[in-house]
């Protein structure tokens, strides 16, 4: 029998279970109707992480009887992905986790009660979700919805004013309808951000004040809104910290599915640029950080696997993971890789020399001054990370991906650490050497040409155009010409958080980067001459 993801398929247990796919193990509709009558928990962004990460979370709960609500989806971006994703298949989903010896574990993700999408347009599914926001069983509303998706910054005043009547940006959406609750009785409820973004409670806050701010200045709300918006025994925002990999769909993944009987396996790339499909492949490994403030009361998440602890700690997860134990790893990674020509991850984690350079820059150099949390070891963490996740061969996580946008990204991912020597009476930020050796692998990157000596196309990033100036001049196997062009970008407070050539290092990067660009192989020997 051929396996299809719908709510009247699923009913055949035997022919799932003889696949290896665990099904959930509670009632799909009842819990379904229930969800519909009594939401609690509302979630924006119904793209992978979401299903493979967030709404599990859900289905935990939902399975060993601790809730009999699901959650409901809402996209405010992208609606292909409820037309394309959820309606066909009753909501339903297949997670497929990818383990590193090459086994898949597969699991139908039933956790999810109904899909909306949040287009004004659409009258019905829009006052649907007015309702939803008028109830006072909702505890929570939760966003995956990029960082990009918190900026109102180029919303004009007018934009804004407008957004009111027919609201178009995810925010000024999200306004309107907590506009809705306040007007229901000025119902308690708790926005929770579960980007993968420092600071994001904050974030999400400060985007909503912005606006409606600019609707009580214009006389459009009553001031009680934005009083009842900042009034945190009613409305909260709480911090976290999301880690885990849910990457586009592999065809690979789809291959092995359909080999097993298992028909739900078309890949959508929408108009939108979204590659999406009914499974999820994502790595096993993950961690969710959430500061525990729910002014309705919230679902026992700590029994799905969830940390619920204080601001303070959930900040300190974010610094061990972006400054130490996982993202610096990435970047350093990314640029070489890229350099290298691999395209694959897991595929670098098999060269000696790549493999040596994430160990030195995490044991050597980052564990010295991690942040520790406490809740969670930073020596486990990082361990997992170099031993388990970065060299898994099935997780297809590109070094062009993570290479997009790095001079956003190494002012935190390095930049910290480096303050955190300047800063230590026992430290001295002249004796990193890894750290330094990413930095000048960085600014050869920016060169666009490979270490053969072969043009190569640059990844996405904000700053490329200016960067890329400085270094047009310089020629691979002249060292002359490079001379101080490097200074705009290692002096740059901006890009680093400091200027490195006052902590001792901008010389180092500069005689790195000479290397570097000495001739064609030049960035394999010189990785290989530091990391014997």
């Amino acid at each position: 029998m051929k396996l299809v993801l719908n709510k009247e398929n699923i009913k055949d247990t035997n022919v799932w279970r003889q696949a290896a796919i665990e099904l959930p193990k509670f009632d799909y509709e009842k819990m379904s109707a229930a969800t519909m009558e009594n939401p609690t928990w509302v979630h924006f962004g119904a793209g992978n992480i979401f299903r493979g990460f967030i709404a599990m979370l859900q289905q935990e709960l939902l399975n060993t009887g601790k809730v009999d609500t699901g959650i409901v989806t809402v996209e405010g971006f992208d609606y292909e992905i409820v037309d394309k994703i959820y309606t066909p298949y009753d909501n339903l989903s297949l997670l497929v986790i990818m383990n590193p010896d090459g086994s898949l574990n597969k699991k139908v993700v039933g956790s999810i009660g109904e899909s909306l999408a949040a287009d004004y347009s659409r009258e019905d599914e829009w006052k649907r979700l007015q309702t939803i926001f008028s109830k006072p069983s909702l505890q929570m509303a939760s966003f995956t919805i990029t960082e990009k998706g918190y900026s109102v910054k180029n919303l004009s005043h007018e934009d804004i004013l407008n957004s009111f009547k027919e609201p178009k940006g995810i925010i000024t959406k999200v306004a309107l309808l907590a506009y809705t609750r306040y007007k229901s009785g000025e119902l308690p409820i708790a926005y929770v951000s579960m980007d993968n973004c420092s600071h994001n409670g904050e974030k999400l806050h400060d985007a909503l004040e912005t606006v409606i701010s600019k609707w009580v200045e214009s006389g459009l709300v009553e001031k009680g809104f934005l009083e009842y918006i900042n009034n945190p025994k009613k409305v909260s925002f709480p911090w976290s910290m999301i880690d885990k990999i849910t990457p586009r769909p592999s065809q690979s993944v789809k291959k092995t599915l359909e080999s097993n009987s298992f028909e739900s396996t078309d890949i959508v790339i929408t108009k939108a640029n979204t590659y999406i499909a009914p499974f999820v492949n994502a790595e096993g490994p993950q961690y969710l950080v959430i500061e525990d403030d729910f002014p309705n009361g919230r679902m026992p998440l700590e029994d799905a696997g969830v940390f619920l602890t204080d601001r303070q700690t959930v900040e300190r997860v974010e610094t061990m993971k972006v400054c130490t134990c996982l993202n610096p790893l990435h970047t350093s990674l990314a640029v070489y890789g890229c350099l290298l020509g691999f395209n694959l991850i897991a595929d670098e984690m098999k060269d000696s020399s790549l493999k040596k350079l994430v160990e030195k820059i995490g044991y050597e150099e980052g564990m010295p001054v991690v942040v520790n949390p406490e809740i969670l070891k930073p020596e486990d963490f990082i361990k997992e990370v170099i031993d388990v996740r970065l060299p898994n061969p099935h997780i297809p996580d590109t070094p062009q991906r993570i290479a997009s946008d790095t001079s956003q990204k190494v002012g935190i991912r390095f930049g910290e650490t480096i303050k955190a020597y300047a800063e230590s009476a026992d430290l001295d930020p002249k004796n990193l050497k890894y750290i330094p050796l990413v930095i000048a692998g960085w600014c050869r990157y920016l060169m666009g040409v490979d270490d053969a000596g072969n043009k190569m196309e640059l990844s996405p990033d904000p700053l490329l155009d200016t960067l890329k100036s400085y270094v047009s001049e310089i020629k691979l196997g002249d060292k002359e010409s490079a001379q101080d062009s490097l200074k705009p970008i290692l002096s740059n407070e901006e890009i680093f958080g400091l200027n490195l050539y006052n902590v001792g290092l901008g010389e180092k990067i500069e005689n790195y980067f000479s290397e570097l660009i000495s001739g064609a192989g030049a960035v394999r020997s010189t990785l290989e001459k530091y990391l014997k």
